[in-house]
């Protein structure tokens, strides 16, 4: 619930009106900063969803060599999309962030080990390498799962079942390359899908109810003492 607004000048956004709601735990404002934060987030998930769709074109279209260079695009976008999420549950947050993170090693690992070039291929011909990169496709699935949690996105469902699906058929030998590539494309199609959509929705509602954060930031502080 709106209780008011402030016409405020901000150097990120000279015309952004500061709001103010009332939250589960009381009074909260969307600043500037909120704001800006909000499009960088949905700038970085709208990038992550085309380096996806430009990586399994290169696929289709040219093959797997030096397709890799979308992984890191994909990691560059899912990371700072990471960084700028809004997340009630902080360990959540924190463990989106480690898979991120343990994915981005997993690509070092495997550009130290088939020189980069071939990367995808090596992933491709011994699936086991997949565990490898896996990580990052997590995390890519958390912020999956998050915007269907919050928004009810049906294009969010698919990329939370069908990107763990594809790698874990992958790694199990029970799918075969093409139905992988095939999921894997559905995927990224919907990511896309999903970063475009959220360019249009109302900023304060990938802020949420900032006094719950205020009040998860208390209670742990608390905990501390």
């Amino acid at each position: 619930m709106i209780l008011s607004k402030q016409q405020i000048t901000s150097p990120q956004d000279e015309d952004f009106e500061e709001l103010e709601f009332q939250g589960i735990y009381g009074k909260y404002k969307i600043t500037a900063a909120d704001h800006l934060e909000v499009k960088r987030y949905r700038t970085s998930v709208l990038f992550c969803g085309i380096a996806f769709c430009s990586g399994i074109i290169h696929w289709l279209l040219i093959g797997p060599t030096w397709a890799w260079l979308w992984l890191l695009a994909i990691a560059i976008g899912l990371g700072l999309s990471l960084k700028w999420i809004h997340i009630y549950l902080k360990p959540l947050h924190k463990t989106l962030q480690l898979f991120w993170a343990l994915g981005c090693i997993g690509i070092a690992v495997l550009i130290i080990n088939s020189g980069g070039k071939n990367l995808l291929s090596v992933v491709s011909s011994d699936p086991i390498w997949t565990l490898a990169i896996g990580p990052l496709f997590a995390a890519l699935t958390g912020l999956g799962f998050k915007e269907f949690f919050c928004f009810r996105r049906p294009e969010a469902i698919g990329i939370t079942l069908l990107i763990p699906l594809s790698l874990l058929g992958h790694v199990s030998g029970i799918l075969n390359g093409t139905t992988v590539i095939f999921l894997m494309s559905i995927s990224a199609f919907l990511l896309l899908i999903l970063g475009i959509r959220k360019l249009d929705m109302d900023i304060a509602a990938d802020i949420g109810d900032k006094s719950i954060f205020d009040y998860l930031e208390n209670q742990q502080i608390a905990e501390d003492l």
